[in-house]
């Protein structure tokens, strides 16, 4: 296969904490979709130790990938004028607040409405390497998750900062309020994967990726804690995942801590219905990043406040537990 000079060339060693299907590891690795993964391995861009890898094969520490990743393809989404919180921009790269209910990229059942298609619109265009569905996306937020995301606007700042995501260089910290008392500052280390009965959903589970979560009480109320959450790895929906498998799920999670409130007792439990009420969707939010630029190397720190419903739960909060 020839290949033109504009295709981008990643090879690394996998590392001993690695396991799972080697194209979901990839994907994982290089911040791109399992799908575009899949198909880069169908044209046999993905080899492993020198030989053309299959997508359905395990990541063997110690082996050596290597990938190659070819020009972009035209974006299929639409630009769309959509109201965006730009926190901060240059040539390389775009730092969003993104607000709740805004699906990060483009997927079967949301073609439109994306932060993709409003970046499509502010920016003109995008890092290609992440796929024509998910343009110069670098890591993701779910739907109903505020805060701060980076986007790449280069395919060299994309690369920079997946690398640094898979080196654990970039530093997020959520503020979450989750049901229950957390107690002192804990740290969830417990693989995460795909549930093995429902699929839309996450799960600890023995077969899963290593996934880490450090958790911070900051504020413990009549049946919630305000906690300071920071990510060690990114798996998908990983806070959510790990607040519930220590039995504080994030309030308003209607996935993993649907009807939480109900598990407390006497006064707690009229104080736990009442703010499961006012909690109009899950109280989760990106308040901090941190991270090199791709081109400078300056140290970049970025801070969001909650949005006013989150701000609104939390003020309830701290007043009717005095």
């Amino acid at each position: 296969m020839t290949e033109r000079e504009d295709t981008t060339r990643r090879c690394w060693t996998i590392p001993a904490d690695a396991h799972g299907r080697l194209d979901s590891y990839v994907a994982a690795e290089l911040g791109l979709s399992r799908s575009r993964v899949a198909a880069l391995m169908a044209e046999g861009r993905v080899t492993l130790d020198g030989r053309t890898a299959r997508k359905s094969e395990s990541a063997t520490p110690g082996s050596k990938v290597d990938v190659l990743v070819p020009p972009p393809a035209p974006s299929h989404a639409e630009p769309e004028e959509i109201p965006l919180d730009i926190v901060y921009e240059d040539r390389d790269l775009v730092v969003v607040n993104k607000e709740a209910g805004l699906v990060v990229h483009t997927a079967p059942g949301h073609p439109r409405g994306t932060l993709v298609n409003a970046l499509l619109h502010h920016v003109g265009d995008l890092s290609g390497i992440g796929g024509a569905l998910r343009p110069g996306i670098v890591h993701r937020l779910d739907r109903d998750t505020s805060g701060l995301i980076v986007a790449a606007k280069s395919d060299r700042a994309h690369l920079h900062l997946s690398t640094a995501l898979r080196e654990r260089l970039v530093r997020r910290s959520y503020l979450a309020v989750l049901w229950g008392s957390v107690g002192e500052a804990v740290t969830v280390d417990r693989p995460i994967g795909r549930h093995p009965r429902h699929r839309t959903r996450m799960a600890v589970t023995e077969g899963g990726r290593p996934a880490r979560t450090h958790l911070h009480p900051r504020e413990e109320w009549v049946a919630a804690t305000l906690c300071r959450a920071e990510l060690e790895t990114g798996r998908t929906h990983q806070i959510r995942v790990h607040a519930a498998a220590i039995g504080s799920p994030v309030v308003g999670d209607f996935l993993y801590g649907s009807g939480r409130e109900r598990g407390f007792g006497g006064a707690s439990r009229r104080w736990a219905a009442e703010l499961a009420r006012i909690a109009v969707r899950q109280m989760l939010h990106a308040e901090r990043l941190e991270f090199r630029h791709p081109t400078t190397g300056e140290e970049m720190t970025f801070a969001a406040r909650p949005p006013a419903e989150m701000e609104a739960v939390i003020s309830w909060a701290r007043a009717t537990s005095l």
